[in-house]
């Protein structure tokens, strides 16, 4: 997907590509969308040489945290950290290269994480994962982030003390209502709000960034909270204190939202639905000081108005 028209309509200015391409395919993809795109993109690369392509991304032999951090520490303005995803087998494998190429170029590793019998969720927050490190897709079914009385586990809320970042990373099989509502009802909110855009989340269940904050504004967390969680926290988590501020200085990037009161619904991973009464709409994007987004054309002069005029190039 290129990021553009995904990202600039729900007043996304910088997006991360979180181990899409590997160490490996990443300078291809820094000259065929990073170079290419309106939108600032960030990277974090796979720990998987040839990033997510499939059964490839099993292949211990393909994970080398070497070559990884290499790159990593080549392109700095570009690449954030490491990443795992995706590896279901019993060891510790994937995660090991991903931490290791993270602590090698002195950045971050991100975990997309299934536990298993071998390898649990608890050992991979409390044992292998440090502070400021991130495991994405929190609110995943598969995620035992609440015990059998629905209760966020003693050792994830240890984990936050420890200082590990919790994203919610809402794509196509990771976000649930299920266990999202019960977290933010009991005070576990994300840290950072983020989606998981992919060609299976951006239709059904509608993983764009504002329906995804209007996901949270419906399961009951705060406008100031929602919109700090989307923008200057994400920019602290991934060392670019520099985004997500609207201070003095700072590049233009802006979103201009609107908060709609009415009746409206929100899907999540499993198809389920949840009513709500307020949503968050985009009205338009500034991007490095252009405007690059308008919904209903408020930054434009009236045709009326303009003695003969063409297209803008």
């Amino acid at each position: 997907m290129f990021p553009d028209e995904h990202v600039l309509p729900h007043g996304v200015t910088t997006v991360v590509d979180t181990g899409g391409a590997g160490w490996k395919k990443f300078e291809h993809f820094r000259e065929t969308i990073i170079a290419d795109s309106t939108s600032r993109v960030l990277a974090l690369i796979n720990i998987v040489g040839a990033g997510m392509e499939g059964a490839v991304e099993q292949d211990t032999s393909e994970m080398d945290p070497i070559p990884c951090a290499a790159m990593i520490s080549k392109y700095p303005e570009h690449v954030i950290g490491s990443k795992t995803a995706h590896f279901g087998g019993p060891g510790w494998e994937a995660v090991d290269g991903a931490i290791e190429a993270a602590r090698r170029s002195g950045t971050i590793a991100m975990m997309d994480f299934a536990p298993k019998p071998t390898r649990s969720y608890r050992d991979l927050l409390l044992d292998k994962m440090s502070p400021g490190d991130i495991h994405t897709h929190m609110y995943a079914q598969h995620i035992p982030l609440l015990d059998e009385n629905k209760q966020v586990n003693d050792y994830v809320i240890e984990a936050r003390d420890k200082g590990i970042i919790f994203d919610l990373g809402h794509g196509g099989g990771s976000f649930w209502f299920r266990i999202a509502i019960p977290s933010i009802e009991q005070g576990f909110l994300p840290d950072t709000i983020s989606t998981d855009l992919h060609k299976s989340s951006a239709l059904i269940p509608n993983a764009n960034m504002t329906t995804t904050m209007s996901k949270c504004l419906n399961m009951g967390m705060a406008l100031p909270d929602v919109i700090m969680r989307s923008t200057s926290n994400p920019a602290r988590m991934i060392r670019r204190a520099e985004l997500g501020t609207l201070r003095v200085g700072a590049e233009a990037d802006i979103a201009v939202l609107d908060l709609q009161h009415g009746d409206f619904g929100f899907v999540d991973s499993g198809r389920a639905r949840l009513g709500g009464d307020k949503r968050l709409q985009c009205m338009f994007t500034v991007r490095a000081g252009q405007v690059v987004w308008d919904l209903n054309g408020l930054t434009r002069p009236e045709w009326d108005t303009l003695d003969e005029y063409r297209r803008a190039e």
